[in-house]
């Protein structure tokens, strides 16, 4: 019999709810506290779900807590984990994981240092399609995977958050917020990258709020909204990836691979499951599908929602001394190519990845359930 891991959360805003709501069905580790810099904000998560209100520094110091979630802003990212690494404990972070390589190379020395693990959302790679289409891959489906393309597109956070501030920052913008979902999944089926290219830019340099107490207030534009970028993996595989919140309709497939026996069309990496469909010579796209349970619909009746997922296998791994999926070095790469990403931008160069890792082990139906209570 295993032992759940005690986990506490720094950080109380949109997303520890979902952290809150579906830890129940995991195993290997129980939500035990909420901190937040507005103690009104942790006493109300704490409230709701019933665990334990603390302060920041009272989350780091208790022994009921042998591991936090980071859901703070990105630009407090590091210096967080960095206080929780300090405290002894383990961390998991939302992503981005950081918003520099020196800031992931430093916090993985640290945690090596001190014999803790880091791992770093997201962990939609590990969902049925996307672990399917891993599979597929893996066995020669559509042959050499030679390019293909990915697309995020949409007009804005301004629309649907209350304080879409920090997306529009230095450290914030469509690679950093929405990218990890993407260049993680490309990642895990094609093997690290090698060097990227891009151009960016922005449409507008100011955004209004449209929601909210702070309906129509304006908030300033500082990182690009729009970035046209290409990808080239250690395979030989050359990606195009287009990110972007300056677009208000597109009938672009999100992700699509092109193999030398096939394509294969793969569902959004934001979520855990969706369509999957592969194209043989000539012939009409079939989907493919398998018994995974990370496919199933939970979540507004059509769509898979399993976040947590990554932290079960991380906490399971911690307990039985193996490696977990969403771990430090696999998160650090895909912070060196985002950064590279916008540098390529700003530069106009080809930027050299510096750091490689190995792809996470696949994650099968079986071993999915394993992680489910």
């Amino acid at each position: 019999m295993t032992k759940d891991l005690g986990v506490g959360i720094i950080g109380c805003g949109n997303i520890s709810a979902a952290y809150l709501q579906l830890a129940p069905m995991f195993k290997g580790y129980d939500i035990v506290a909420v901190a937040d810099i507005n103690m009104d904000n942790a006493n109300s998560r704490a409230s709701e779900f019933n665990v334990r209100a603390e302060t920041v520094e009272g989350l780091l110091v208790a022994t009921d807590v042998d591991l936090v979630i980071n859901l703070t802003v990105p630009a407090a990212h590091v210096e967080v984990s960095r206080a929780i690494l300090n405290a002894g404990k383990h961390v998991y972070s939302e992503k981005p994981f950081v918003l520099s390589l020196p800031e992931a190379q430093e916090l993985g020395d640290l945690a090596r240092s001190k014999g803790l693990r880091i791992g770093s959302a997201p962990d939609t790679f590990m969902g049925g399609s996307h672990q399917l289409a891993r599979t597929l891959i893996d066995a020669g489906t559509i042959g050499d995977v030679m390019s293909g393309t990915a697309m995020v597109m949409g007009s804005g956070m301004e629309g649907w958050h209350p304080n879409p501030d920090f997306f529009f920052q230095k450290g914030g913008g469509p690679i950093l917020d929405l990218g990890p979902y993407y260049i993680c999944n490309l990642v895990q089926m094609l093997g690290p990258v090698s060097k990227v290219t891009s151009f960016t830019g922005m449409a507008r340099k100011e955004r209004t709020i449209a929601n909210g107490p702070r309906n129509g207030e304006t908030v300033p534009v500082e990182t690009p909204t729009t970035i046209h970028s290409v990808l080239a993996f250690e395979s030989g595989a050359i990606i195009t990836l287009l990110a972007s919140w300056d677009v208000w309709a597109n009938d672009h497939p999100i992700m699509e691979l092109y193999g030398t026996e096939g394509t294969m069309n793969v569902p959004d990496p934001n979520f855990f499951g969706g369509e999957l469909t592969v194209t043989d010579r000539g012939s009409a796209a079939v989907e493919k599908s398998w018994d995974h349970p990370f496919n199933v619909p939970n979540f507004e009746e059509v769509k898979a929602n399993y976040r947590g997922a990554g932290l079960s296998d991380m906490a399971l791994s911690i307990t039985a001394g193996r490696a977990h999926r969403c771990n430090d070095a696999f998160a650090t790469h895909v912070v060196e190519v985002m950064t590279a990403v916008l540098e390529a931008g700003e530069t106009g160069t080809v930027m050299n990845m510096k750091t490689t890792c190995a792809r996470p082990e696949v994650l099968d139906p079986d071993q999915a359930r394993d992680l489910l209570v």
